[in-house]
């Protein structure tokens, strides 16, 4: 059995915070703003794996109104919808993310955010794709954000 899940977030970026991307720090860049760490890319993924599975969403799971979900490291809610997928039984067949972003020049660290979500993936780092786009300069500065979709594509072996 294969499912599809697909995922979406978006951030604007914010002044004090530190810009966290698939598990990925980068270095001297201005942070997103957000309940947790704010990871646009983690957060596109973990929707995406919920809905493949028919869970949710990470809203579901880290309700912003939590207290608990303040400032929280987006590698711990991807770990845990990891766990909850595979206790449904289904495996990771391939990721696809796509960030979408102006403000920060991401080429020099395309690399390490690509392997940094195939570690927290736990996977090959071909079994996840990783993609940088601009908006074009189509929205203006003073809104700038970033944005990230996420496609998987998950088995489940049937007996």
């Amino acid at each position: 059995m294969m499912r599809i899940g697909n995922g979406f977030d978006v951030h604007r970026f914010a002044d004090g915070r530190k810009l966290v991307l698939g598990g990925y720090c980068v270095p001297d860049a201005r942070g997103l703003d957000g309940v947790s760490d704010a990871d646009v890319v983690l957060h596109a993924l973990a929707d995406a794996f919920l809905g493949a599975v028919g869970i949710g969403d990470i809203g579901d799971l880290y309700p912003p109104e939590d207290p608990a979900s303040k400032g929280l490291d987006s590698r711990k809610i991807m770990s845990d919808v990891l766990i909850a997928v595979a206790e449904k039984g289904f495996r990771l067949v391939n990721a696809d993310v796509t960030i979408i972003l102006e403000e920060v020049r991401l080429k020099k660290h395309k690399a390490a955010i690509w392997d940094s979500l195939a570690t927290v993936l736990g996977c090959e780092r071909d079994r996840v794709c990783f993609k940088i786009k601009s908006q074009e300069k189509l929205i203006p500065q003073e809104a700038s954000c970033a944005l990230c979709f996420a496609t998987v594509l998950l088995e489940k072996d049937i007996a």
